[in-house]
């Protein structure tokens, strides 16, 4: 009986403690948590109604103004908190000579990100954290420039530098040009440039290139060429037979595809295919015998006449010279013997001509 008398005892006072716990909590405050850069010292983590503390700024703010008290109240909850702390701020960078600084503040725990212009390489850390110090966790960095060596001289070729310089070493963006020696020709990429890895372009290949012996072109001939293949840019002259004209170019040159560039041609003369009558050549009117000798150099030009029998009059037809072809226009009609001998003056080019 003494021992039931016991438990119950025990039993009471378990649940009376649980519930002097239970109705405890409601009312007590929980440790105030960091906010907006303050904070609370110390350990304790439940305070009874009508406590005060005493707040003060974390690491890394400073105390802008305020109260620091705030008073635990009966329904558990905190007074409003009236402290204001502000990120400790840290110096302005300092620009970054051939790079920039991307940040976007200088405020506690902002970071600053370094980068360098194309050409140039970052020396130092990458990145700064602003710290609870109000120092850059990292010293500026620099940008340093990329140089290359010299190039390599491909065989049978040499460069031409944009400009003079000294020493054995060039910055980046430095260039020049390629050139082959002749005969050989010049394939890949003309420019040379010291690129942002520190290295030149792909230098180009200079190939022997040769063109076949040059052609004889048909009443021409070749001034002075040897017969023989020639190398490229070499140059041969041609000319032509007496009466004939040269059409093109005098010169044909080896060009890099290893073919001669245009082949000129010999373009033959015409003959004036009447017998009666009268023409007007350079700008002179000439009776038909006395032109002598009856030769029109390719692309001339001769005039004959012909007739308007419905307004009786006469009008010039022009006729053009194409390598010793020069047909005689349909409208023009030669005159017989007599008429052409006796009756001249009643020829269409004789007589009044056609407005």
């Amino acid at each position: 009986m003494r021992m039931r008398t016991a438990f119950q005892c025990l039993l009471l006072f378990i649940w009376h403690g649980c519930l002097l716990t239970a109705v405890t909590s409601t009312t007590v405050c929980r440790r105030p948590p960091e906010e907006n850069g303050s904070e609370l010292s110390g350990g304790q983590l439940f305070f009874e109604p009508g406590t005060e503390v005493t707040l003060s700024c974390t690491q890394g703010y400073s105390n802008a103004g305020g109260s620091r008290k705030i008073i635990c109240k009966n329904n558990g909850e905190w007074t409003t908190r009236e402290l204001k702390c502000n990120p400790k701020r840290c110096p302005v960078p300092k620009s970054l000579q051939n790079g920039k600084a991307d940040f976007e503040g200088i405020v506690y725990q902002n970071v600053i990100t370094y980068s360098c212009l194309e050409g140039y390489i970052l020396v130092g850390a990458s990145q700064s954290k602003c710290l609870h110090t109000g120092q850059w966790s990292e010293t500026p960095p620099q940008c340093e420039a990329i140089v290359c060596d010299l190039p390599v001289i491909p065989p049978y070729s040499k460069i031409v530098y944009d400009r003079a310089f000294s020493g054995n070493t060039v910055d980046f963006g430095f260039g020049g040009t390629y050139e082959c020696l002749p005969p050989f020709v010049l394939f890949g990429e003309k420019r040379a440039t010291c690129t942002a890895n520190g290295t030149w372009s792909e230098p180009p290949e200079c190939k022997l290139v040769t063109c076949p012996v040059p052609r004889v072109i048909e009443n021409g001939f070749l001034s002075f060429a040897e017969t023989r293949e020639h190398g490229y840019t070499e140059k041969v002259k041609y000319g032509c037979n007496p009466s004939y004209v040269l059409v093109g170019p005098v010169e044909a040159e080896c060009t890099e595809t290893g073919l001669w560039s245009s082949i000129p041609a010999c373009k033959g003369p015409c003959k004036v295919n009447i017998y009666r009558g009268r023409i007007m050549y350079k700008g002179l009117k000439i009776w038909i015998e006395d032109f002598s000798p009856n030769l029109v150099l390719h692309s001339e030009s001769v005039t004959v006449y012909c007739m308007n029998n419905g307004r009786n009059c006469g009008y010039p037809v022009t006729m053009q010279c194409n390598d010793g072809q020069m047909p005689i226009p349909t409208c023009y009609e030669e005159p017989g013997a007599m008429s052409y001998k006796f009756r001249s003056g009643y020829l269409p080019s004789e007589i009044e001509q056609c407005n």
